[in-house]
């Protein structure tokens, strides 16, 4: 079975704050901001662009990125969660390739993503070195004391 990439509708938003809850690492403040900015997304916001990954038509990832304001060609990804049960088999990465796909479409040069430098997070920065993005800077205490925020990328 292969993953399928889809723009996310209206009637995704349900599976997607199922799945939103079942991530160990979101807080309940960094879901809150997930699904604000996927409610933006299916409603037309040209800031951020919501897909989906389904697998056996369920829904088991998302994807969102959008524009960065003040440059040309340079894109943030603001999120990206695969449901537990099927991390390794291939969503996240089918995910980035159909974004990376689309901003080339539309003349895309750079893809930003930020993430935590906690021991939490290193699977996380494993799954975006796989996929090629590499730290570009390390912002130190940035989310609270001894928790340093990492800037990635990967130029399209």
């Amino acid at each position: 079975m292969s993953v399928e990439v889809r723009p996310a509708t209206i009637h995704d938003r349900a599976p997607l704050c199922e799945l939103l809850a079942r991530i160990e690492n979101f807080s309940a403040d960094e879901v809150a901001v997930a699904l604000e900015l996927i409610d933006a997304g299916i409603a037309g916001s040209p800031d951020y662009a919501i897909r989906v990954a389904e697998l056996a038509g369920k829904v088991v990832g998302y994807i969102c990125f959008g524009p960065t304001p003040m440059t040309e060609g340079t894109y943030d990804m603001y999120w990206i969660a695969s449901d537990p049960a099927v991390r390794g088999q291939g969503a996240g990465a089918a995910l980035v390739r159909a974004m990376q796909a689309e901003l080339r479409g539309r003349g895309g040069r750079i893809v930003r993503v930020e993430t935590a430098a906690t021991e939490l997070y290193g699977p996380t920065r494993e799954f975006y070195a796989r996929l090629e993005f590499v730290e570009e800077c390390r912002f130190r205490d940035f989310y609270r004391q001894g928790e340093d925020l990492v800037t990635l990328s990967k130029r399209l």
